[in-house]
């Protein structure tokens, strides 16, 4: 059924045609919307037999979800920021004891500063924190994606994060397909734990393991996560043949075939790639967008083989690894290991910062012409950065980096004290 809907609202109507029975969530933007709406779904009765608990942190969300998946719940939360980063202890156990979790993370940055708008830092900082992370292009997408990770992560047995832009798409309102209880039932079969706390049969869980075994637990975690390759896109098949649409999978090629340069991306920004991409061919320029939908577990096989025409890729990332630069492009260069390419790392977007079409088309012209910086900083304000370096070598007390540029910018008052 189409719907003009946000997209937060969106979500909560997918989880909820999911049957979840536990629900434990802490409010924190640009998430609410979401928990907000499920709240009320089940205190209306709109999501039947299932409990909906209010907890005092992130922490305790995830530790609650822990503890309801143990006992054998179909269990979802979201979070976002530094409300992932207070539950991140608890995210670790959640994948290490294997509980199918569903989380949405809608995507925001990390203080300090503080920033409440989007880029990936979030989710980037969880990378390797044993969870599935699927991240997507539209409010669309973000919905269907949530319906496929409650049966990726039951048929494997681990945590799935469906990451979704913060405010870009939780947000906005838009014309969504929402599906059929029917349809969700056809395709999501009735939870099933592979383990379950059960008084008749105690076992213990999360015991301590020496260095005799450690090793072989947190293989067997890539183990499966390698397993998640092969079961995305199936799963994803099998959306499309339910639902009568595309959403998922491992990769999205756009305009490959005869592409030499390619440019790589996550998320909402996708659309505004397609369109500068749709402009760029228009002019007789060969470039094509890949958007990896699975970041982990991260698609080597299938980057490597969509990028092996092509002569030069252009990463462009919502987040910064700092002290070294990209995250994704890290992964990216790992998968083409042995080609011929050149790689580009474009950190772009950070604190929500536009993204715009003009300024992807003088970086992609520069990119074509192999005139880029191998890191390079879209729409970076070296006059304003130079600045604060030059403040910082001249005096040693400088003050603090971002009340400083707020102030050369013109966004704060300046006391006289604080100038060198």
């Amino acid at each position: 059924m189409l719907k003009q809907v946000e997209g937060s609202h969106a979500i909560a109507e997918a989880v909820g045609l999911c049957r979840p029975e536990v629900i434990c969530a802490y409010p924190i933007s640009p998430q609410t919307h979401i928990v907000e709406g499920l709240g009320e779904m089940v205190r209306s009765g709109d999501i039947e037999t299932c409990e909906f608990i209010n907890v005092e942190s992130e922490f305790a969300a995830m530790s609650a979800c822990i503890g309801s998946s143990a006992a054998g719940a179909r269990t979802y939360t979201a979070t976002a920021s530094q409300g992932l980063l207070f539950m991140a202890e608890a995210v670790y156990n959640a994948s290490g004891l294997g509980l199918p979790i569903v989380m949405t993370v809608a995507n925001r940055a990390i203080g300090a500063p503080i920033n409440i708008w989007n880029d990936h830092t979030d989710s980037m900082s969880q990378r390797d924190c044993g969870w599935i992370q699927l991240f997507a292009e539209t409010n669309q997408e973000a919905a269907d994606l949530h319906i496929q990770a409650f049966r990726l992560g039951e048929e494997l047995s681990l945590p799935v994060m469906v990451c979704m832009d913060g405010f870009i798409l939780t947000h906005a309102y838009e014309r969504i397909d929402v599906p059929t209880q029917e349809q969700v039932d056809a395709y999501l079969p009735p939870y099933s734990p592979r383990q379950v706390l059960d008084p008749a049969s105690p076992v213990s869980i999360g015991a301590m393991v020496g260095p005799d075994a450690f090793s072989e637990v947190r293989y067997l975690a890539h183990a499966k996560q390698m397993q998640a390759l092969d079961l995305i896109p199936r799963i994803a098949s099998d959306f499309q043949d339910i639902f009568g649409r595309e959403a998922g999978g491992l990769v999205r090629p756009y305009c490959l075939d005869d592409a030499d340069t390619v440019v790589i991306a996550l998320g909402s920004v996708l659309g505004t790639i397609k369109d500068t991409i749709d402009e760029m061919r228009a002019d007789g320029m060969r470039i094509g967008v890949l958007g990896i939908n699975s970041f982990r577990p991260f698609p080597i096989a299938a980057v490597r083989r969509a990028l092996s025409h092509a002569r030069r890729i252009v990463v462009l990332e919502k987040s910064l690894a700092v002290g070294i630069g990209g995250i994704v492009a890290t992964d990216v260069r790992l998968a083409l290991d042995g080609l011929d390419h050149r790689v580009y790392t474009v950190v772009a977007g950070l604190g929500g910062r536009p993204i715009t079409r003009a300024s992807l088309h003088r970086m992609l012209r520069l990119a074509m012409h192999d005139q880029l910086e191998s890191l390079h900083f879209l729409d970076l304000d070296w006059n304003i950065v130079n600045k604060e370096l030059e403040r910082e070598r001249s005096a040693r007390r400088s003050g603090p980096i971002a009340e400083n540029i707020l102030r050369d910018r013109g966004l704060a008052q300046s006391p006289s004290t604080s100038r060198a």
